[in-house]
């Protein structure tokens, strides 16, 4: 029996699956085959064209100009530089695997491409239409097929993303974080790729891969988060600066940037603190290793060493003079005005630890105030101030 499915892309919906061509697939009484689709070799094509304005991502990083010949695209074991040796064994393991995967034909992408495109198709007539038991079923396997699709050429692939992203290492993040970006942009990049256009897969999927990463900096390489049109700017003063040292052979002045930017000198400045990355206060410097930057910055709220001083005399006088009340007193007063833990107790608070209660607290408190107000009290404290 032969099931037929629409699974051609509608250039007026944007790309969205419409009806118009046709997948076969032959589905024996006992299971259901393969997919089998008429392979056709894709033959080269030019770059597809940049994304719309809402999938465009610009970076704070240098626009680079790449073709497959600088990628990874051999079959052989992936080539891993020394950064990934002193990862987890865990993450060398999945790096060792993925480079061992055999990469796709251009007839291949051709076949998943179709497979994957009818399983998206089929996934939307689920969802839009009543259909019968027979339909569903029948539509239910296209769509499964159509994942299987999709995780092959995910897998086939994943050494693409490896490739492009080695080339960010350097920036700001770990290796597997930006692997990590990368795959996002890939499963993008397998969901819309036209097998129609021409162009090799891998051709197509490096700018979602690219355009992922750069996104993921954006996001998460800085720990202030700055605003796109702010990496925008970052990034054609970065390329304006380097060719302005290339040409002049010196670095340039912030006066001769604006100039080239058509800004003023203090936006310039601006735009280069704002590039500045923070460092931790709790980096170590020096060869001992134990040296952090917060040492050797100044606390402009710590106490000078002479209010040091002041203190720990006024204390010891404090202590002299409570030393003429009674224990219980000298303790009542102490509470009480914060001389034991910096914090004033109230009547209530001091009578519960005391044992006593708060009019008898208050009577203490009075008694002893009348004691330290006696000239031989007095008097030391007097001599301190002065």
């Amino acid at each position: 029996m032969t099931r037929t499915t629409s699974a051609t892309a509608d250039p007026a919906t944007g790309g969205e699956p419409a009806e118009g061509a046709v997948a076969t697939r032959r589905r024996p009484a006992t299971r259901r085959a393969r997919t089998t689709t008429q392979t056709v070799p894709a033959p080269a094509a030019p770059t597809p064209p940049p994304a719309g304005p809402a999938e465009q991502v610009d970076s704070a990083e240098p626009e680079e100009s790449w073709t497959e010949d600088d990628l990874d695209l051999s079959n052989e074991p992936l080539d891993l530089d020394d950064q990934s040796s002193v990862m987890g064994d865990s993450v060398h393991t999945y790096l060792k695997s993925i480079g061992r995967r055999t990469l796709l034909t251009a007839a291949e992408e051709v076949e998943l491409a179709k497979r994957i495109e009818a399983g998206l198709y089929a996934e939307y007539k689920l969802e839009a239409e009543t259909l019968t038991d027979e339909q569903r079923a029948d539509l239910t396997w296209v769509a499964e097929d159509g994942r299987r699709a999709k995780d092959h050429m995910l897998e086939a692939n994943l050494r693409l993303v490896v490739s492009v992203a080695k080339k960010y290492t350097d920036r700001g993040m770990a290796l597997l974080d930006v692997v990590q970006e990368g795959n996002l942009g890939l499963i993008r990049a397998v969901e819309k790729f036209d097998y129609s256009k021409g162009y090799k897969f891998s051709t197509y999927a490096m700018w979602w891969i690219r355009q992922a990463i750069q996104r993921g900096f954006a996001d998460s390489a800085r720990t202030i988060r700055l605003p796109v049109h702010v990496l925008e700017m970052l990034s054609k003063l970065s390329r304006i600066e380097r060719d302005m040292h290339q040409r002049l052979g010196r670095e340039p002045t912030p006066e001769e940037l604006a100039v080239e930017l058509d800004k003023t000198p203090d936006q310039i400045e601006e735009l280069l603190r704002t590039s500045r990355q923070p460092i931790s206060l709790n980096a170590t410097i020096g060869e001992d290793g134990e040296t952090t930057i917060g040492d050797l910055i100044e606390d402009v709220d710590a106490p000078e060493a002479s209010e040091v001083v002041d203190r720990q005399l006024l204390g010891a006088e404090l202590r002299g003079v409570l030393g003429n009340l009674t224990p219980r007193e000298a303790k009542i007063m102490a509470l009480r005005f914060g001389l034991v833990d910096g914090k004033p107790h109230t009547l209530d608070e001091i009578g519960k630890h005391l044992g006593l209660t708060r009019e008898r607290i208050r009577q203490l408190e009075k008694e002893s105030l009348s004691k330290l107000r006696h000239p031989s009290n007095t008097r030391p404290l007097l001599d301190w101030a002065s």
